[in-house]
């Protein structure tokens, strides 16, 4: 496969917001927007305002299309990660103490260290080792 150039010149923070402005983006607080453009990034931000594009491949914004509406879905797309992070661990939690609770009670409270429960003894090697480790230096030497 043949490689193409990339020709791209990087923007100024100041030159995206133009770039934008000329595609049809309204942006009503532009320190607000040059201030996100350098804790985000451009890039992670265009997804937001993707679907305000009415041409795709000349990036060229609908009538009417604002960052403020792109900035709401951004938002709102990073208030539900959080969400979903937040209840995934729950159920992590919950999954990890149950599967303690039952692979304690079948093979004794040290079950973790029996390899013949892995599929992988290599890989259940470097993780008793890694965690013993971690275990170790977590305490203080009076404990060692």
């Amino acid at each position: 496969m043949r490689k193409v150039a990339y020709t791209k010149a990087a923007l100024t923070y100041s030159q995206q917001l133009q770039q934008l402005k000329d595609r049809g983006l309204i942006i009503s607080d532009e320190e607000h927007f040059l201030h996100l453009l350098e804790v985000k990034s451009y890039f992670r931000l265009s997804g937001y305002w993707y679907p305000l594009l009415k041409d795709k491949e000349k990036h060229l914004l609908k009538d009417g299309a604002t960052f403020e509406i792109a900035y709401k879905i951004y938002c709102f797309d990073r208030d539900l990660r959080h969400l979903i992070v937040n209840e995934l661990e729950k159920i992590e939690v919950a999954i990890r103490a149950k599967m303690i609770y039952i692979l304690s009670h079948k093979h004794g409270p040290f079950w973790y260290q029996n390899v013949q429960l892995f599929r992988n003894k290599d890989t259940h090697n470097r993780l008793i080792e890694k965690y013993g480790t971690a275990y170790t230096h977590r305490l203080g030497a009076e404990y060692r």
